[in-house]
Order: C-alpha cells, then structure tokens, then sequence
C-alpha cells in the first residue's frame, strides 16, 4: 500500500513499525511506537481530564484500540495523527460517560420538590446486591487465573491492592515505561480471555 507523499520522514518510519507489528508480530515495533508517542498522549489525556490516574489508564487505553485495530490503519494519514484521534474519541467517551453516573447521582439526591430523597445508598447494601458483587468478584478472579504468573501480579498489584503504577514498577523491579505496556498486554489477554469464555458459553 503507497503511504501518502506528504508523510514526513518520521511518518515513514512510524509506518514501517507498523507494518512490522501488524504483519510480523515485532514486540519491539509496538513498544518503539508506544515510546514515541505514550508521553504526548498522556499530556492530552491530562489536559483533557485534570486527572493523572485517569490520563495514565486513558493512555494505555487509546494504544490498546490502536494496537488492536492496526488492520484498520490505512496510510491516508500519518500513525500519529490516526493515534491521536482515537486516544481523543476515547476520552469524550470516558469523560461523557463519567458525566452521566455524576449527573444521575446527583439526581437521586433531592425529591422534585427540594426535599432529600429516601433511595440514597445506605451505608450497609441490601443483600441481593452483596451477592452479586460477590459472584462478579469471583468470576472475575477466576479469569484472572488464567493468566501467565507474570501478568497476574500485575492485575493483582494493579487493580486488587490498587498500586500506582510507580509502586508496581518498584515492587517488580522494573522500568516504569515497562510496567505499563506490559499491563496493557494483561489487559489485552483479558479481555480475550473473556471474549473466549463468552463464546463457550
């Protein structure tokens, strides 16, 4: 496929690392694109959200859908351009998305007529709702089982301890940069996991 003839020489060299990934499965293509463009898509992340914890999990997650859709990228437009507009699309998502459970919490609050509402969450949940959180926690557990010993303690570390990624890195040892793609590919392996076990079923 031509790449456009407006791509500079760096867009050149992005499209090479992707046709390395996409059609030889090169670790080292996905993390040199990764590399070159994870702290640019964290600041717009951050700018987006004001939030750090949010613009790090929005960054793995915008090269999460790039990686996954690579088949789709068609060199029209440069990589980075095609990145950039999916990492964007992501977090209107997130951001519109996190605005609407603000927006009906809020709701629940007050009566129409200004007085407190009596649905407002107790402290302790009904038990029907204790169950099933139980049983989502269980099955989720259980899939991540399935994962290598490796990327298993990243998601405990990560999503069960709640470690920043800071914390993980020390933990294990290992380059902050490191941790997150290799948490990207955990995630990655879970949601295949998943998808696998829903066909099954």
């Amino acid at each position: 496929m031509e790449v456009s003839p407006n791509f500079t020489e760096k867009a050149r060299r992005d499209y090479d690392l992707v046709q390395r990934a996409l059609h030889k499965g090169d670790q080292k293509a996905y993390a040199d694109l990764m590399k070159n463009y994870r702290e640019a898509i964290y600041f717009m992340m951050l700018k987006m959200t004001n939030d750090a914890t949010d613009a790090d999990d929005l960054t793995i997650e915008a090269f999460g859908k790039a990686f996954r859709n690579l088949p789709q990228y068609t060199p029209d437009f440069a990589f980075s351009t095609w990145l950039f507009k999916i990492a964007s699309n992501n977090c209107i998502d997130y951001i519109r998305k996190k605005r609407l459970v603000v927006t009906s919490i809020d709701q629940g609050i007050n009566n129409e007529d200004g007085s407190m509402a009596q649905n407002i969450p107790c402290e302790h949940p009904d038990p029907e709702e204790a169950i099933i959180k139980k049983q989502k926690y269980k099955a989720m557990r259980e899939v991540v089982e399935k994962l290598k010993p490796h990327y298993r303690k990243l998601v405990e570390l990560r999503y069960y301890k709640e470690y920043s990624y800071e914390e993980i890195a020390e933990e294990l040892n290992l380059p902050l940069g490191t941790v997150k793609a290799q948490l990207f590919r955990a995630r990655d392996l879970l949601c295949q996991i998943l998808s696998k076990d829903q066909e099954s079923m």
